[in-house]
């Protein structure tokens, strides 16, 4: 059982940096491949990035592509997502969520657990 601590969402101006955080309070999620995800108002969730279990493959989505960086740190039980060059159309609530070991990564059928999801808003 994943106990979610997910961070880090709050305004910031267009080409500034955000750097949210999803922790496993259960200690659990260092074994499991990690995404994130997004989802604007009204539109459906989109894949970001994914991170395997020992962070040896990571996984974007076109849309961050060279600006977002996924990382870990298993001994905090902890997975980043670093998003510079912020743009208006990154608004979103982002979600992390644990890969269930089956289907794609960019898949969100594919998890099973999420995270309560946080407010990232990017303003001109």
């Amino acid at each position: 059982q994943v106990e979610w601590v997910e961070s880090g969402g709050q305004l910031a101006q267009a080409g500034g940096s955000l750097r949210l955080s999803c922790a496993d309070s259960g200690r659990t999620l260092s074994s499991y491949t990690v995404g994130w995800f997004r989802q604007a108002p009204g539109k459906e969730r989109v894949f970001v990035a994914a991170i395997s279990a020992n962070s040896d493959r990571t996984y974007y989505g076109d849309v961050v592509k060279g600006r977002f960086t996924i990382s870990r740190d298993n001994a905090k039980n902890t997975v980043y997502l670093q998003m510079n060059s912020l743009k208006t159309e990154d608004t979103a609530v982002y979600y992390c969520a644990r890969w269930a070991y089956t289907g794609s990564f960019s898949d969100s059928a594919a998890y099973d657990s999420w995270a309560q999801g946080t407010q990232v808003t990017v303003s001109s």
